[in-house]
């Protein structure tokens, strides 16, 4: 796990492949809180979701790259 420590606040979070996952809210425990506006669509819509700091594979100024592609990263996203 990459040292989160180092996550700025609205760091773009990208899957492995490159793709948008989110936009860094803050940094809660082990896990990175989304801003609201990339929380999904439907009943995910409108509230913050979470990405566990265990997907970090770095942290490269304002991106935080994930260890997995961002269509797998998001099916791990944990709810408040």
């Amino acid at each position: 796990m990459a040292d989160l420590s180092q996550i700025k606040e609205h760091a773009e979070v990208i899957g492995a492949d490159g793709v948008h996952v989110g936009t860094v809210d803050h940094v809660q425990g082990d896990r990175i809180k989304l801003t609201k506006k990339d929380s999904g669509e439907g009943s995910h819509k409108g509230h913050h979701h979470f990405i566990s700091g265990g997907l970090v594979a770095s942290v490269e100024g304002d991106t935080v790259r994930l260890s997995a592609n961002a269509d797998v990263a998001i099916s791990f996203e944990e709810e408040e």
